[in-house]
C-alpha cells in the first residue's frame, strides 16, 4: 500500500483538543476531513513531535510539527457497472448527474448493484481520485429511489469535504417540482389550523416540523414537535388543476434537508403527493373536476410526483457559485400535459 506524508506545524493559540487542531491548521491541499483525520488518530498514523499519538484529546503546543501518514485511495469493493448516465456537468472535482426514477443512489441490504454509484464507479473510472480513502464517488446528499433529478457527487476528498460543509450549512439551492392533491392555498382556514404550518407574503406555505422515524413503521418519517431533526420546507403554487381545482403542482424549495421531507411535509398538511405509495396515497377525485383520460392518468401514476429540479452550490474548488436545471421527466411530463388538456 503506497502512502504519502502530510507535514505541517500547528498555529498560535491552538485548541485544546489534538483532533480539533489538526482539523483547523491541516493544509487544505491535504484534502483531509474532520471526519478523516478522526480515523487517522485512531490507527495511529499522526505523529506529533516525532512520537505517534492516537488520542483525539491530547493537547498540542503551538509550533509542534504534525506528521500524518496517509494510505493512497484503494478500489471500493463497490463494483463498476456500465449503466448510462444523464450527465448534466463534470469536472475533475464533481460530477451533476440527473438521476431516473427508480434508481437507488446507494447499495444497501435488498438493492447492492444497479445504483448510482455503481454506474459512476464505472463512468468515472481512473479520474476518482479517493474519497475517504477509497476510489468511490463522494455521496453527500440523496434522493429517494422514485424521485427524479438532480445530484452532486464529489470525486475528491477535497470535493467532498466541500460539498458536505454547504449541505449542513444547508446552503445549498434546491428547487422541486411536485404534483399534489388539492390546493395549498392561504384562503384555506384549514391549513391555517394546521401546527407548523404558516403563510409568507406571495401565498408561500411555509411548514416548520421536527422529523424523526415513525416509532412502529421504520419505512416511514413522522411528524414531531419536540425531538426528532428540524425540519423546514416552502413551496408555492405553480398550477392548479381540475374545476373545481383538485390538484396542484407545486414548487417545493429546502431550508433543511431530511429523509422524505417534502413528501411527509405535504402530506402533515393535507396535500400528499399524487403517486406516493407511503404518504401520498390515492384519493377519489371530484367527479367531472378533471377529464376521464386526466383522472384516469393521476390514478395511475406509479410513483411520487416528485422532480429535483434545480441544484445551486458553490464550487468547493474554485469557489464559483453554479446552479443547473433538470426538465421534467417524461412521465411527469405526459400526466401535466393530460392534466392541462383536461382544463
Amino acid at each position: 500500500m503506497m502512502h504519502r506524508l502530510v507535514t505541517f506545524t500547528i498555529a498560535d493559540a491552538p485548541p485544546s483538543r489534538l483532533d480539533k487542531a489538526l482539523a483547523r491548521d491541516v493544509p487544505e491541499g491535504a484534502a483531509l476531513s474532520r471526519t478523516r483525520l478522526a480515523r487517522l488518530i485512531a490507527e495511529g498514523a499522526v505523529c506529533v513531535g516525532g512520537k505517534i499519538e492516537n488520542d483525539p484529546k491530547a493537547k498540542v503546543p503551538a509550533g509542534c510539527l504534525i506528521e500524518i501518514s496517509v494510505e493512497e485511495a484503494e478500489d471500493s469493493h463497490i463494483l463498476p457497472e456500465d449503466i448510462p448516465l444523464d450527465v448534466v456537468f463534470e469536472d475533475e472535482d464533481l460530477v451533476v448527474v440527473n438521476k431516473p426514477a427508480g434508481m437507488v443512489v446507494h447499495p444497501a441490504p435488498g438493492t447492492p448493484s444497479g445504483t448510482l454509484v455503481n454506474a459512476l464507479l464505472h463512468h468515472c473510472g481512473d479520474t476518482l481520485s479517493g474519497v475517504g480513502g477509497k476510489k468511490r464517488p463522494g455521496i453527500v446528499h440523496r434522493i429517494d429511489k422514485e424521485t427524479s433529478g438532480l445530484l452532486v457527487v464529489a470525486k475528491s476528498d477535497a470535493a467532498h469535504h466541500g460539498l458536505a460543509e454547504q449541505f449542513a450549512k444547508h446552503s445549498v439551492e434546491r428547487y422541486y417540482q411536485a404534483l399534489v392533491y388539492g390546493v395549498p392555498d392561504a384562503n384555506d382556514p384549514r391549513l391555517r389550523g394546521i401546527k407548523g404550518a404558516s403563510f409568507e407574503p406571495g401565498n408561500i406555505l411555509k411548514l416548520t416540523t421536527q422529523l424523526a422515524r415513525h416509532k412502529t413503521d421504520r419505512q416511514r418519517q413522522a411528524v414531531l414537535f419536540h425531538g426528532g431533526r428540524h425540519a423546514v420546507t416552502r413551496a408555492r403554487i405553480v398550477a392548479r388543476f381540475g374545476t373545481p381545482p383538485v390538484l396542484a403542482l407545486m414548487e417545493c424549495w429546502l431550508e433543511t434537508g431530511r429523509t422524505h421531507q417534502i413528501r411527509v411535509h405535504m402530506a402533515h398538511a393535507g396535500h400528499g403527493l399524487v403517486g406516493d405509495p407511503t404518504y401520498g396515497g390515492k384519493r377519489k377525485l371530484a367527479k367531472r373536476a378533471l377529464s376521464e383520460v386526466a383522472s384516469e392518468a393521476v390514478q395511475r401514476f406509479p410513483r411520487q410526483a416528485l422532480h429535483a429540479a434545480v441544484l445551486g452550490f458553490r464550487h468547493p474548488i474554485s469557489a464559483e457559485m453554479v446552479r443547473f436545471e433538470a426538465p421534467l421527466p417524461q412521465d411527469m411530463a405526459d400526466l401535466l400535459e393530460k392534466l392541462h388538456r383536461s382544463g
